[in-house]
């Protein structure tokens, strides 16, 4: 189980790159993207293919990033996340949020061998400031006693 403190240093960090957005607007990736650049973060998208989605620029891949990112959040299925991690540690990115669903046993590994902190099996709109169904959700969790604990 991913610790408390790991995701309070990973929501410390200020910018982040993010894979996960579709030109549609309506996969959850954009609700990321959404949520997270209302809550103050510079979010900055990953997108093969998009020079913008809604008004917001993205980049092809993680080396094209025009800054230094503190952290990135996935939010594509399990084969992109396993090619964008190692692309996470070719550019120096050492920590990551695998969405549910997007995370995958060999991802978590090579980023644990590579010293890259990973989060997974947890949903970052839970944790950032949530509102809404993200708050109720949380404060359900820690209700059952499933939310992460401290290190300590």
């Amino acid at each position: 189980m991913v610790s408390k403190t790991a995701i309070d240093d990973f929501l410390g960090r200020e910018s982040l790159a993010l894979a996960g957005v579709s030109r549609s607007g309506k996969k959850f990736g954009n609700a990321v993207l959404k949520d997270l650049s209302g809550k103050g973060y510079e979010v900055l998208p990953i997108h093969p293919e998009a020079a913008e989605i809604g008004g917001v620029r993205c980049y092809r891949s993680l080396a094209d990033l025009p800054v230094e990112v503190g952290g990135m959040v996935l939010v594509v299925p399990p084969l992109q996340t396993e090619r964008l991690v190692r692309e996470a540690g070719e550019v120096g990115i050492g920590s990551v949020w695998m969405q549910p669903g997007a995370e995958s046993e060999a991802a978590i590994r090579f980023c644990e061998e590579q010293g890259i902190d990973v989060i997974h099996g947890e949903c970052i709109m839970m944790f950032a400031q949530p509102k809404g169904i993200h708050k109720a959700h949380r404060w359900l969790r820690g209700v059952l006693g499933k939310l992460p604990a401290d290190d300590s």
